[in-house]
């Protein structure tokens, strides 16, 4: 017998760094939250991401937010200028820059209905 699970009432769409995400879904496993893996890419850098969905009641917005805040920092990371999308091979220097990555970025959605079949 299974016992009934809370039914999510928000729907938390976390974009996270691909060095982040398979962390991430562990800890998230672990505290029992449900969660679904999207590959995606894109941003400043245009590096590899992760997109993450997950039902999750009112009550467990907190340790959720904690879950990420602990496992996915903001880091500073040098780069060569070529890659920078805005800069392209201009006439630039070739030192490298100084970019802020990795960190989280979480959209939250009221659910206004869900199924489970």
């Amino acid at each position: 017998m299974t016992s009934e699970q809370p039914q999510p009432t928000k729907l938390c769409v976390l974009v996270v760094s691909d060095t982040d995400a398979n962390r991430l879904m562990e800890q998230m496993v672990e505290a029992g939250f449900s969660a679904t893996k999207i590959g995606s890419t894109g941003g400043f850098l245009r590096r590899g991401s992760v997109t993450i969905l997950s039902g999750v009641t009112t009550d467990g917005m907190d340790r959720l937010m904690e879950l990420v805040g602990e496992v996915c920092h903001a880091r500073k990371e040098f780069v060569p200028v070529q890659t920078l999308p805005f800069l392209g091979d201009g006439g630039f220097t070739s030192e490298p820059v100084e970019v802020r990555v990795g960190g989280a970025i979480v959209f939250v959605l009221d659910i206004e209905r869900f199924e489970r079949v």
